[in-house]
């Protein structure tokens, strides 16, 4: 039996499959994965990723946090892709719990998915830090230098997790008790290095830990089942 076809079989035995996803599932939409270093980077940024995406330099320099944020994370004419469409299938026959997720992109959502945690936040919201007012990604995408709320003039900051930041306690339990309740625990796109979010996969205690990722990750040895490949290809191949 292939890896792919014990998949498919895991899949038609479950009844309670989580999925576990960090950048690689959006990559294939197109979405940079934002900490590589890439010529375009080189050019226009004199700090690493983790540092631009920190909660000191979004304090202290918050027009360039924005320079880069508008670059280099608002990806808003991304579209779902096959492993997106195919866990939103899923979940709709009712195989699927819950997708976790540490993307910030919105498109398992836009896919169909329901039940979404996400562990950093999204860039479809926004909040005023002052009086709390709302706004969408539009707000930030159509605006130069740093967003301010036209309603008080505050500043309307991205709910999204940046470096620094603690996890939204609520979603990281709500994560945490749909792993524990899976049967089948599948991480996918992920190299499994980002902590804390990384660690939520050691409250799974079954025994179909499936791992789907192009390179090798420091769990692999711990899964029941690990495959390297397109994210897309293998969960698009799953028939229902």
């Amino acid at each position: 039996m292939t890896p792919q076809q014990q998949l498919q079989q895991w899949i038609a035995d479950s009844g309670s499959i989580v999925f576990f996803g960090g950048a690689g599932v959006s990559t294939e939409s197109g979405i940079p994965d934002f900490r590589s270093v890439d010529g375009l980077y080189r050019q226009q940024y004199d700090e690493p990723p983790e540092t631009i995406l920190s909660h000191t330099y979004f304090q202290r320099r918050t027009a360039d946090f924005y320079r880069f944020y508008r670059a280099k994370m608002l990806c808003l004419d991304a579209q779902p892709n096959a492993a997106h469409r195919k866990l939103a299938e899923l979940e709709a026959a009712g195989k699927l719990k819950a997708v976790v997720t540490q993307n910030i992109d919105g498109l398992h959502q836009a896919a169909g998915s329901r039940t979404v945690y996400e562990l950093h936040g999204s860039i479809h919201r926004n909040y005023c830090t002052q009086c709390h007012a709302f706004y969408g990604p539009d707000f930030i995408a159509g605006g130069e230098g740093v967003p301010l709320c036209p309603v008080c003039g505050g500043l309307v900051k991205p709910d999204v997790v940046l470096y620094e930041e603690g996890l939204d306690q609520e979603t990281v339990k709500g994560a945490v008790e749909a792993i524990r309740r899976a049967d089948v625990l599948i991480v996918g796109g992920t190299s499994l290095v980002v902590y804390p979010a990384a660690g939520l996969i050691n409250y799974y205690g079954g025994n179909r830990l499936v791992l789907i990722n192009r390179d090798p990750t420091p769990c692999d040895a711990q899964a029941d089942l690990v495959i390297h490949d397109s994210i897309g290809r293998v969960l698009g191949g799953i028939a229902l």
